[in-house]
């Protein structure tokens, strides 16, 4: 979320928070690196998920955490009641404003895109602010959102091509100061590079060869791919 956006809301008498399902010290580490301006909440147990679930604010969806998430990341997870999708809520002391929660699909790359931009969001709180006879805002199921997110197989294949097209290997956080996401230029053009090889391989060497070292990898990608379309949790819409 940009700063102009954060000192708007502050402007306007509210503050902004990122609750997350990962430990206290994760969230206190991303906030620091990434530089941000609100607090982080870690929230492993899901009490405030809990709460807004139980008040009827906002259900977000839960996903559990295998062994294709834990594998990739620099330190142990600790998710001990898995962790939850993307959610946005905003309220004050007399009623919900704006909430949005992420459905899982393949469409959304199992709920790691599709989310509401924050002008889009921001938006839609000053407009409900500025109504003060209407009731608690209605669940969005139609926001504006940021980009469109890549076809579910190129998304597979860029998952392989994080992993060195050995294994699929998730886009997670490292502890390093870098969003997870902004590595999907790297892995892009490294996924170019290992199409271009083939494509160069063809041409230049014998096809026979060519097409036995094709067959010999082709069920390493296939394994691959199918394990991402198996452990993306996906749900349809409602």
């Amino acid at each position: 979320m940009s700063s102009g956006v954060v000192d708007a809301i502050r402007a306007a008498g509210g503050e902004v928070y990122a609750v997350t399902s990962e430990p206290q010290a994760l969230a206190t580490l991303a906030q620091e690196e990434w530089g941000l301006s609100f607090e982080c909440v870690g929230d492993p147990h899901q009490e405030i998920a809990g709460a807004a679930r139980h008040q009827g604010m906002l259900d977000l969806r839960t996903s559990d955490v295998g062994e294709f998430i834990t594998r990739d990341t620099a330190w142990a997870v600790s998710h001990p009641k898995g962790f939850y999708q993307p959610g946005v809520l905003a309220l004050n002391s007399e009623r919900l404003l704006y909430r949005w929660q992420s459905i899982p699909t393949r469409a959304n790359m199992g709920g790691a895109s599709g989310r509401p931009t924050e002008d889009y969001v921001w938006g839609e709180i000053q407009t409900a602010r500025a109504d003060t006879a209407s009731a608690d805002a209605a669940l969005d199921e139609a926001p504006v959102t940021g980009g469109k997110a890549p076809p579910f197989f190129m998304f597979s294949l860029m998952l392989m091509a994080h992993g060195w097209f050995l294994r699929p290997k998730a886009f997670t956080y490292q502890g390093d100061g870098v969003n997870p996401m902004q590595r999907f230029p790297l892995v892009l053009m490294r996924l170019l590079v290992f199409i271009g090889c083939w494509i160069t391989a063809f041409i230049l060497l014998p096809s026979s060869w060519v097409s036995l070292a094709l067959a010999l990898y082709a069920p390493v990608m296939i394994l691959g791919i199918r394990k991402v379309y198996r452990t993306f949790a996906v749900e349809a819409p409602e």
